[in-house]
């Protein structure tokens, strides 16, 4: 297989809000450098994330000195918060597992607040290296994850999200498509494959980096939410119901852990190993 290309790279530093697409990013054992390093939770420390809150869709965060990050949404002042001192950490919940992580600080758990209109709190993953591990299912000793939903990075092909948007214009709700690959909130998009060729890929590199393919990425309610208006529908999910249903997941995208370091570039040469 020849021709493809890395299309693009997302970072997500906020996890559930917009990020930025850099032309490259530091790929990390966890994930791209700052991707999902933060979260916000409720009063009980349960993740609150667009599932519950559609609006974070229209929030972003974008990378401010130090590692901090800034943040803006529709009606609040933009707000820059700083990577909090090490110190104590409280226990947070994400997809039923226990994490660690440090509380922000007051101000941008009120801007938040104010933002959703409910009580919420940001956290920030301080040692992604011994935090949260990689499924067991699919790891290998030591491998672990920043707040993405439970692998490092995932990646999405253009030419399946053709695929997928000529099957909404066929059968599905066409008034809802063509939809943009952010529905998706990948961190790598490749160009140059076939349709669905991803879901045949066991080892890949890009640029200088390789990866594992660990397991397709089931979707969910959020990839109905236009990231640009935070109003829901029903696609993609009814067509991938139809037409890309593993056991009782809908799928779209491959999760990808990573094998070494080093950094991607957009233009990067993708190389399929196996």
């Amino acid at each position: 297989m020849t021709g493809l290309v890395l299309r693009s790279v997302h970072v997500h530093p906020v996890k559930s809000c917009g990020g930025f697409a850099p032309d490259s990013a530091v790929v990390e054992p966890w994930g791209l450098a700052g991707d999902r390093r933060w979260m916000l939770v409720d009063a009980t420390g349960l993740a609150v994330t667009q599932r519950q809150q559609a609006r974070l869709a229209l929030a972003s965060a974008v990378p401010a000195d130090e590692g901090g990050i800034q943040l803006t949404a529709p009606g609040q002042e933009p707000l820059t918060v700083a990577v909090p001192e090490p110190g104590c950490t409280v226990v947070v919940e994400l997809f039923g597992e226990k994490v660690e992580a440090v509380p922000v600080g007051t101000a941008s758990d009120d801007w938040f607040g104010a933002y959703v209109g409910a009580p919420v709190r940001l956290v920030h993953l301080d040692d992604p290296a011994r935090r949260r591990p990689v499924d067991a299912a699919y790891a290998r000793p030591g491998e672990t994850v920043s707040f993405a939903d439970g692998f490092p990075l995932l990646l999405t092909t253009r030419s399946s999200l053709d695929a997928l948007n000529g099957l909404i214009a066929e059968g599905g709700d066409p008034d809802e498509g063509p939809l943009p690959m952010n529905r998706f909130r990948p961190n790598l998009v490749v160009e140059g494959a076939e349709p669905w060729a991803e879901d045949r890929w066991r080892r890949i590199q890009v640029g200088e980096v390789r990866f594992r393919v660990a397991k397709p990425c089931g979707r969910c309610v959020v990839t109905t939410t236009d990231q640009s208006t935070a109003l829901r529908g029903r696609e993609p999910l009814r067509t991938l119901a139809r037409h890309r249903r593993i056991g009782d997941r809908l799928v779209f995208g491959q999760n990808l852990v990573p094998e070494t370091a080093g950094v991607v570039r957009v233009g990067d040469a993708v190389r399929i190993i196996d």
